[in-house]
C-alpha cells in the first residue's frame, strides 16, 4: 500500500487531537538523492536513495511531546506516543502557541528541474569532468571527492491552520587533491554548492573544482616555517565562515541569550563591530542554500539584520523563544530532519560592508589562510578560538607568495569583528555568504 505524505500529515494531525493534543504540528519530508563517491580517480560508489517521514509535536498544558516515523502506516502509534510524552512532562508556563497561518513569499532560485531528473549515470559523468580538471594539473592527483544531487519536498501543517509546502533542489561537488614533493605531501580542497546545475563558473565549474583543488595542493608544496608574532591575516571565505559559525553565530541565537550563554546579552544597540560591517540573516536570498518560503515551524522566512554598520540590531528567534521575549519569530526555526524538533538556527548568513576593499592588494606583509582546522573547539560563549591554518601562504606587496608549512591562529571573534576589513571576493560556503576578510591577530609558527 502507498501513502500520500501530505494526506498522511493531515490524518496525523487529526489523530493527535483525537487522543488529547490541544495543539499539534506535523513536519514532513520527502527526498530523493543521487550520490557519487570518488576514491582517487575511480568511482567508489554510486547510489540513489529515497527518504520520507513525518515528525509530530503534540502540545498539552504547555508541555510538548514529540514522535516521528518513516513508516506512514503507523500514524496512530506516533500520535499516541507524542501525546503520552507531553502528558509525562511538566507544563511550561512560557509556552505560548504554535504559529498561526501567514502569507508566504515565493523565493526565487531554489528549484532546478534538471537536478530533479538527475540519475546515477548523470552524476558519474559529472564526476568524470571533476577528475578531468584535476588531471589537467601535472604533479597532483585526486584523493577523495564526489557529486551529490537532491530534490527535497518539505511541509509543515499545524492545528492553527498552517499548511506550507515547498520543493527545492541542491547540488554539491567537491574534490580533495594531493601533490607529492621530494619529501612531503600537500593537499588542496575545492568545492561548489548550488541550487542548480550552473554553479559559479557555469557547467564548466565542475572541471574548475578539480583543477583548483589540484593547483592548491601543488602550490602548497615546499612550505616554510611560519613566524610567531602579530601580523595582518587574510581569512579566506572558507576560513572566516568556519570561525564565524563556531565562535560567533551561537551568540545571536535567542535561546542562548535567554539562558545566559551569550556574550551579547544587553548589547543590543551597541557598537560591536567595525562601523562598516553588516551581517544579515536572509531566508529569502535568491538562490541561497538555506532559502525557503518558511522555516521549520511554517513561519514565513524573512531578512533579519543582526549587525548593521557595526551595531548589534537583534537576535534570531523561533516561536518559543519569541514568545518568551514577547516578540515575533524571525523565522529561524531550523530542522535537521523529520526526526528532530525545531531549534533556533541561521538561514543564509551574509557578511558585507558599506566600504568593501581589495584586501589582498592593500596588504604589504601578512598571511593568507584558505581554511582552518579545529574551529569546532571554539568557545561559543566567550568567542575565543584556537585553530590551525590550512593552505596558508605569505603575502608580500599584495601578492600571494610562498606557502607556510603550519600556522596556528588564536583570538577572539568579537575582537576580530571590531577591526575587520571586508573584501570583495564573495562566495557561498555552506549557507554562509562571505568574502575574504582582513584582521590583525597573533599567529604561532610551527
Amino acid at each position: 500500500m502507498t501513502f500520500d505524505p501530505i494526506e498522511s500529515a493531515r490524518l496525523l494531525l487529526n489523530l493527535a487531537e483525537r487522543v488529547g493534543a490541544e495543539e499539534a504540528e506535523v513536519f514532513g519530508l520527502v527526498a530523493r538523492s543521487v550520490d557519487v563517491d570518488l576514491r582517487k580517480d575511480l568511482v567508489e560508489m554510486a547510489s540513489e536513495s529515497y527518504n520520507q517521514g513525518l515528525g509530530l509535536r503534540a502540545v498539552l498544558n504547555g508541555a510538548v511531546g514529540f514522535s516521528s516515523t518513516s513508516d506512514l502506516s503507523k500514524l496512530e502509534t506516533v500520535a499516541q506516543s507524542a501525546v503520552a510524552a507531553a502528558r509525562a512532562r511538566k507544563g511550561d508556563a512560557k509556552w505560548r502557541r504554535l504559529p498561526l497561518q501567514e502569507r508566504l513569499a515565493s523565493p526565487q532560485g531554489v528549484f532546478d528541474p534538471a537536478i530533479e531528473k538527475m540519475g546515477p549515470e548523470d552524476c558519474i559523468e559529472m564526476a568524470a569532468v571533476l577528475l578531468e580538471g584535476c588531471a589537467a594539473v601535472s604533479g597532483a592527483k585526486p584523493s577523495t571527492g564526489g557529486i551529490a544531487c537532491a530534490s527535497i519536498t518539505e511541509f509543515v501543517l499545524n492545528s492553527n491552520g498552517v499548511e506550507a509546502v515547498e520543493t527545492s533542489t541542491v547540488m554539491y561537488a567537491s574534490l580533495d587533491a594531493v601533490a607529492k614533493g621530494d619529501e612531503e605531501l600537500a593537499t588542496g580542497y575545492e568545492f561548489e554548492n548550488s541550487r542548480d546545475l550552473q554553479p559559479r563558473y557555469g557547467i564548466n565549474g565542475i572541471e574548475h573544482i578539480g583543477h583548483s583543488a589540484a593547483e592548491l595542493a601543488k602550490r602548497s608544496l615546499g612550505g616554510r616555517k611560519g613566524e610567531t608574532g602579530e601580523t595582518e591575516v587574510l581569512l579566506g571565505p572558507v576560513a572566516f565562515a568556519e570561525i564565524l559559525e563556531a565562535a560567533f553565530v551561537p551568540s545571536v541565537y535567542a535561546d542562548n541569550v535567554q539562558k545566559s550563554r551569550s556574550s551579547l546579552i544587553g548589547k543590543r544597540g551597541q557598537l560591536i563591530g567595525d562601523e562598516n560591517l553588516t551581517i544579515i540573516d536572509d531566508g529569502l536570498l535568491k538562490g541561497g542554500m538555506a532559502t525557503s518560503a518558511f522555516d521549520g515551524e511554517g513561519v514565513p522566512s524573512q531578512r533579519t539584520s543582526i549587525i548593521e554598520e557595526g551595531v548589534l540590531n537583534g537576535f534570531l528567534y523561533d516561536s518559543y523563544t519569541a514568545g518568551k521575549d514577547d516578540v515575533k519569530s524571525t523565522g529561524n526555526a531550523g530542522r535537521a530532519g523529520y526526526s528532530g524538533v525545531p531549534r533556533v538556527g541561521t538561514t543564509n548568513l551574509i557578511v558585507a560592508s558599506s566600504d568593501p576593499r581589495d584586501v589582498l592588494a592593500e596588504t604589504k606583509d601578512g598571511v593568507f589562510v584558505n581554511a582552518v582546522i579545529g574551529a569546532h573547539t571554539a568557545n561559543p560563549v566567550s568567542g575565543d578560538f584556537s585553530v590551525e591554518g590550512r593552505n596558508v601562504f605569505l603575502i608580500k606587496d599584495g601578492e600571494v607568495e610562498k606557502p607556510l608549512r603550519s600556522l596556528m591562529l588564536a583570538g577572539n571573534v568579537f575582537d576580530l569583528l571590531k577591526q575587520v576589513e571586508v573584501g570583495t571576493d564573495t562566495r557561498t560556503v555552506g549557507s554562509v555568504v562571505t568574502p575574504t576578510v582582513k584582521v590583525r591577530m597573533r599567529v604561532v609558527g610551527s
